[in-house]
């Protein structure tokens, strides 16, 4: 890892850097990400596996698109609800709990994917990967006082060819 992504680690422990996130990052990640292919973030280059996930929304019934840091496990994916050690659950995760289909771009590429929760004991062997790729969940997850709940992106079909 690179000088520059380790000096973003670091600080993914700040408040600061939480409350920047939270408030500027996914409106300039959105537009940077799908710009750029995915090459570029509010924080300069994705140093970091980064994705768009599209949720319909629970209320509105919309299309909402929020950047989200990612692992893979196999063919699915794994995202964190942490909402930047927020006290409560983004609003992404609300979504799919209400309607777990959701598109992912990766890059330039474009999946279906069905979320789930992951059990409790899944999370046991999740959370290290999580916490591999990026530390500060750690801290958002004592920071905000809640169980964060992983999701498994599962495909909803096989990819495109």
């Amino acid at each position: 890892m690179g000088w520059y992504a380790e000096w973003i680690r670091r600080r993914g422990h700040a408040r600061w850097f939480a409350a920047f996130g939270s408030k500027v990052a996914p409106r300039v990640d959105r537009v940077l990400y799908r710009l750029s292919g995915g090459r570029l973030v509010a924080t300069g280059p994705a140093v970091f596996p980064t994705l768009l996930l599209t949720t319909v929304g629970r209320k509105s019934g919309q299309n909402r698109t929020v950047p989200l840091l990612y692992v893979r496990d196999g063919d699915n994916l794994l995202v964190a609800g942490s909402n930047w050690g927020q006290k409560e659950e983004p609003a992404w995760a609300r979504n799919l709990s209400g309607n777990p289909r959701a598109r992912v771009q990766i890059g330039s590429a474009r999946r279906e994917y069905v979320a789930r929760v992951a059990t409790d004991e899944e999370k046991t062997g999740l959370w290290p990967k999580l916490d591999e790729m990026w530390p500060a969940y750690d801290t958002y997850r004592k920071r905000s006082g809640r169980d964060i709940k992983v999701f498994v992106l599962e495909p909803a079909s096989p990819p495109a060819t």
